[in-house]
C-alpha cells in the first residue's frame, strides 16, 4: 500500500450553529467504553450545542469562486529587443557548449577556468552547434 492511498479523508470543520446562530468550528470527541471506541459526539465549540449524529450537521458550504481562463493571463513583458537577446543572454556562458557544471565549481571546457552561469567570452559556442577541436 502506498503513502498515498494511506491519506485520512479531509473532514470539514466548518459549520453554522442552529442553537447559537454562529459561525462556529465543529468539535469532535471521541466516545470510550473502557478501552474500546464506541463512537464520536459532535458538538459546536462556541456554545456547546450536541449534534445527534454526523447527517444532522450543518456544514458550511464553500463558495467555489469561477477560475481563470488563458484570456487572463497577460503576456510577458517584452523589455529588450530580439537582437538585443541574440547580442547578450544568447552569449552567457550558461548557453554555452563549453559550459561545464559542478555542484561546487563551474568550469569552461574550452578555457579551463572557472565561470559562472552570466559571464561572457569571445569563444562563446551555441549548444545546438557543432564544436570545432582545438586541436586541428
Amino acid at each position: 500500500m502506498e503513502k498515498a492511498d494511506r491519506k485520512t479523508p479531509v473532514r470539514p470543520i466548518e459549520i453554522l450553529c442552529p442553537a447559537c446562530g454562529q459561525d462556529a468550528l465543529l468539535k469532535r470527541e471521541i466516545v470510550y467504553e473502557g478501552f474500546k471506541r464506541t463512537g464520536e459526539k459532535l458538538s459546536c465549540a462556541a456554545c456547546g450545542h450536541i449534534f445527534p449524529d454526523g447527517d444532522t450537521v450543518p456544514f458550511k458550504t464553500k463558495k467555489i469562486a469561477p477560475g481563470f481562463g488563458r484570456q487572463d493571463v497577460p503576456p510577458p513583458p517584452r523589455v529588450f529587443g530580439e537582437r538585443e537577446v541574440l547580442e547578450t543572454v544568447g552569449r552567457l556562458c550558461r548557453h554555452c557548449a563549453h559550459y561545464v557544471v559542478n555542484p561546487f565549481l563551474q568550469r569552461c571546457g574550452r578555457s579551463n577556468r572557472e565561470v559562472e552561469a552570466t559571464d561572457t567570452c569571445d569563444q562563446f559556442a551555441a549548444i545546438g552547434r557543432q564544436i570545432k577541436s582545438r586541436d586541428k
